[in-house]
């Protein structure tokens, strides 16, 4: 019979385990057996939890998604301005909880995956929403909607490329160098804005 109160314990202990597994592999092509003993629990309560390891993937895509959100909405309050808003969804991406090798391969194969995976394409669909809509908040405060909208993509499509070209190096991720670029472009953007106007 389970312990009582161990399901939620048991549940994030498969999601981390299915993490460190793809991170590893650096694909989606690990079993339940496999994640199951990396979290120190039977293959059958893996199962129980979960059923198949499709449910599985969907819900550490969640987690990781949960995981980011969170992480956002700690860092929000802090920003001064409109400027210090988007400068936060930016570091906030690449701080040291989010950009790490393991949770960078976990979200390639993920990215991989959702080809083939409407739940997963869905996923990442409300990831790139959210990551759309936090850029938005600040920038539409800087710039026209329309403008603001171009820039909300470079740098949500930089912040991507650089989560696939770390997963895809040797070596550990350097997140200072990738916060500096992006934010390079989004100075280079709010300068143009104000030549222009």
């Amino acid at each position: 019979m389970p312990k009582v109160g161990m399901e939620p314990v048991r549940r994030k202990a498969l999601i981390d385990a299915t993490i460190s597994a793809i991170g590893e592999r650096g694909s989606l092509d690990v079993t339940m057996s496999e994640i199951a003993g990396r979290a120190g629990v039977s293959s059958a309560l893996a199962h129980h939890y979960f059923g198949a390891k499709d449910e599985l993937l969907q819900a550490t895509m969640r987690y990781l998604l949960s995981e980011l959100g969170t992480d956002l909405r700690a860092a929000l309050p802090g920003s001064t301005g409109p400027r210090e808003r988007v400068l936060a969804v930016i570091a906030v991406n690449f701080s040291d909880k989010q950009f790490q090798a393991e949770t960078i391969a976990a979200w390639l194969a993920f990215y991989v995956e959702a080809q083939k995976s409407p739940a997963l394409r869905r996923l990442l669909r409300v990831y790139a929403r959210r990551l759309h809509s936090n850029l938005m908040s600040g920038l539409c405060a800087l710039m026209p909607r329309s403008e603001a909208d171009r820039v909300a993509e470079g740098i949500a499509a930089l912040i991507d490329g650089f989560y696939i070209r770390r997963a895809l190096k040797d070596g550990a991720p350097n997140a200072a160098s990738a916060v500096a670029v992006i934010e390079d472009y989004l100075e280079t953007k709010l300068q143009q804005h104000k030549t222009a106007s």
